[in-house]
């Protein structure tokens, strides 16, 4: 179905086993990646708030749901292209912001920008990366081929610092603000509590240069900390300090995604941290739906949390979703083999994607509707105001 000249995986033969490569799905890519960190860093990446019932439950939601293929119908002329507001992209597959990515590999965020550049995936560089962002942009604005480029923020409790990163950003070329609203303090990690992960010396967030000052109360609820979170107020004044549009990402309840919508924000990225904030929030597979019927077909929508599969980024398209991201493949990618596996990882979804359209007969992204989950929907009934229209 790809119309870039590689041939799908489905086409790929493995008779010669020796010539096998040491992973063949993300999750065979987890356990290479576990090898290969120590036990505190693999905490620290892999771990999820408190029980990890969100955790187990994003990857598990994607699982329970059931595709339901149609057959004999036309296939010729498939592709996976989607939009994604202003940019037309190859594919609908992002990779999500994810702190310290130097703990996984010795070039962090610089190899999985190039990665995502060379397979055409869009690129979110989190305010917590070791790689300055201009040395990004430097290497990745040029390429004619690449995904968008966005800068994820951490609201600070320093408004002018914030305006100072994100109009840095704008300078350096990043297309887009993708401000984080779930994760107004760290989650409760008890796996990476319990491991004693620490930065080594030599990883620092190099966009956060000053610690913040010690809280004067100690005592009080988690150190003053809410004090500092961003309100609506903060997102109306985000917008007007740049001319990039903003993001938001960490967005379940579909009271929040209307609020969002009345402030006419780009878009929303569905997500609840990777199960890393608050355990047992909701699955952003049993979230995404919700959030579509709220803020009907116009506002753009990305989903991450426990995408594993091309049939997970179909069944994300046809609940709703224009794209998805993954982010603990990346690092796991990047601590297996370096900026080329991540480049195989983003491309190994893509292939699965592409098999598991034409398997369930959808010739582009816009034939994969809600009846495609529910065979009690026909086609005239599936346009429900989630239901896509791009060919």
């Amino acid at each position: 179905m790809g119309d870039s000249g590689a041939r799908p995986v489905c086409l790929i033969s493995y008779q010669n086993k020796s010539n096998m490569p040491a992973w063949l799905t993300l999750n065979d890519l987890a356990l290479t990646a576990e090898g290969a960190l120590d036990p505190a860093t693999w905490a620290y990446f892999s771990g999820g708030a408190a029980d990890e019932i969100t955790l187990r439950d994003n990857a598990a939601a994607w699982q329970a749901l059931r595709l339901w293929p149609r057959v004999l119908r036309p296939l010729a002329g498939g592709h996976t292209r989607t939009q994604l507001g202003c940019h037309a992209l190859p594919h609908p597959i992002l990779l999500a912001p994810v702190a310290h990515q130097q703990l996984a590999h010795p070039d962090g965020e610089w190899a999985s920008a190039l990665a995502a550049a060379a397979q055409g995936a869009g690129f979110v560089l989190a305010t917590q990366s070791n790689v300055p962002m201009e040395r990004i942009a430097e290497s990745v604005l040029a390429d004619p081929g690449r995904g968008p480029l966005w800068f994820q923020l951490y609201w600070q409790a320093d408004r002018g610092f914030n305006r100072a990163l994100v109009q840095r950003a704008e300078a350096a070329g990043f297309e887009a603000i993708v401000l984080t609203v779930d994760a107004p303090l760290q989650g409760l990690r008890d796996r990476e509590l319990r491991a004693g992960f620490a930065l080594p010396p030599g990883v620092r967030a190099v966009h956060l240069p000053h610690a913040p000052p010690a809280p004067t109360a100690p005592d009080t609820y988690c150190a003053g900390l809410p004090a500092h979170a961003p309100t609506w107020g903060d997102v109306a004044w985000l917008q007007a300090q740049t001319r990039l549009p903003v993001w938001l990402k960490g967005v379940l309840h579909p009271l929040d995604a209307r609020q969002a919508q009345a402030l006419q924000v780009a878009g929303l990225i569905v997500s609840n941290h990777g199960g890393r904030a608050l355990d047992t929030a909701p699955p952003t597979a049993q979230a995404l739906p919700l959030v579509r019927d709220a803020v009907g077909r116009e506002m753009p929508l990305i989903v991450d949390g426990g995408i594993r599969r091309g049939t997970d980024v179909l069944k994300a398209i046809a609940l709703g979703a224009q794209a998805v991201m993954i982010g603990r493949p990346v690092v796991h990618a990047l601590a297996a083999g370096g900026p080329l596996a991540v480049a195989r990882t983003i491309r190994l979804l893509r292939d699965e994607l592409e098999m598991a359209m034409a398997l369930t007969g959808c010739r582009t992204l816009g034939d994969a509707g809600p009846a495609l989950l529910d065979p009690t929907l026909s086609a005239d009934n599936a346009k429900k105001p989630y239901h896509h229209d791009w060919d």
